[in-house]
């Protein structure tokens, strides 16, 4: 089942959500507690709401300003005081059709 920005809350889990990218940000690598990692971060967004997206690992740099995508098996987390939306290693991120978000 899809859900729109405005539903997303703090510790989501298999999130499903179609969204358009409406800034799309540099790949960029960081170190964690796991070692170096790559990301990219996005504003994203629905009718109902914007949000951060974090994409990890292989899905980083691969959105451009203005698409359409769908993001399954997502999830949300609370960083630096706002809620985020994650893409990690389960997920998945495709480009659909502009009339579907």
């Amino acid at each position: 089942m899809s859900v729109k920005v405005s539903e997303l809350v703090p510790d989501m889990n298999e999130v499903n959500i179609k969204v358009r990218v409406l800034e799309a940000g540099e790949l960029k690598e960081i170190q964690t507690f796991r070692g170096p990692r790559t990301l990219s971060e996005a504003i994203v967004g629905d009718e109902t709401g914007r949000i951060t997206l974090t994409l990890w690992g292989e899905h980083a740099g691969k959105i451009s300003t203005g698409d359409a995508v769908e993001i399954k098996n997502g999830y949300t987390r609370v960083f630096r005081g706002e809620i985020r939306l994650n893409l990690g290693s389960r997920g998945t991120i495709e480009k659909i059709d502009d009339s579907e978000v």
